[in-house]
């Protein structure tokens, strides 16, 4: 079984760290480089930066913002936000991310999918899924329109695999920044549907959550809400994810 990673999302809208609650209200976090140093230092496995703003405003996420936190930060980094050719990956990975995130180019075209995986490896390619429940199955939002496409979600997953995406980064609308758990039914359905790897998003409010995830097939957890809100720590979730057996990409230490 591969080890089960614990990756914070960290969401920015210009140049400050927001937390939405379904994707609407948004919470002002602070500064994106003093965020990521914190979780550098809490030993997360990997971090996800997704500027949540710049295809609507038809930009691309901040080069300096990922310099200034991959120089900083030493666990693996995940970039989104805009992207929209290969050239513009090319220099957000210049700048130093590890894997880049595409959601609404990967959607009106997805055949950049394949280019992109192609060029870069798809290890390096994350196709960000967010997904809403509508008219009696999950459907995938749209930040431009802000509102369900007529895409369903599992259909759209195993489209994703086909063209050569390596990992699927699914995040529940309806459970976003809500803290009140998670939707399992979803996670389950997609994560038996496709081979490639899951992060799970959306709900988690405990450490018990992340371990619900992994059951459902999650390969990693995906959080934010947690981390900001409660007592909870990124070593929180590990240590309850080793106490029920799953291998963690770190040792977990003792909290007191």
């Amino acid at each position: 079984m591969l080890k089960v990673r614990i990756i914070p999302v960290v969401l920015l809208q210009g140049y400050s760290v927001v937390k939405s609650i379904r994707f609407s209200e948004m919470r002002n976090q602070g500064n994106p480089i003093t965020v990521a140093r914190i979780y550098d230092t809490r030993n997360v496995d990997e971090l996800i930066l997704l500027d949540i703003e710049a295809s609507r405003n038809k930009t691309t996420i901040d080069l300096f913002t990922i310099e200034d936190i991959a120089s900083q930060c030493f666990m693996p980094l995940t970039v989104g936000g805009g992207l929209r050719s290969l050239d513009e990956i090319s220099a957000v990975l210049a700048k130093g991310a590890d894997k880049v995130s595409i959601n609404s180019m990967a959607r009106k075209n997805d055949g950049f999918i394949r280019e992109a995986s192609a060029m870069f490896g798809s290890q390096c390619i994350v196709v960000a899924i967010d997904a809403i429940w509508h008219e009696s199955s999950h459907r995938v939002y749209s930040h431009l329109d802000r509102e369900p496409t007529d895409v369903n979600v599992l259909d759209w997953a195993k489209r994703v695999e086909e063209l050569g995406a390596g990992e699927i980064l699914l995040n529940s609308v309806d459970r976003d920044g809500t803290m009140e758990g998670c939707d399992l039914a979803l996670v389950r359905q997609i994560c038996e549907a496709v081979s490639i790897p899951v992060i799970a998003v959306g709900g988690v409010s405990r450490p018990e959550d992340g371990v619900s995830l992994v059951r459902a097939g999650a390969s990693a957890v995906g959080a934010s809400s947690i981390f900001h809100f409660t007592s909870f720590t990124p070593e929180s979730l590990r240590l309850e994810l080793a106490a029920k057996g799953y291998p963690v990409r770190r040792e977990p230490k003792i909290e007191w």
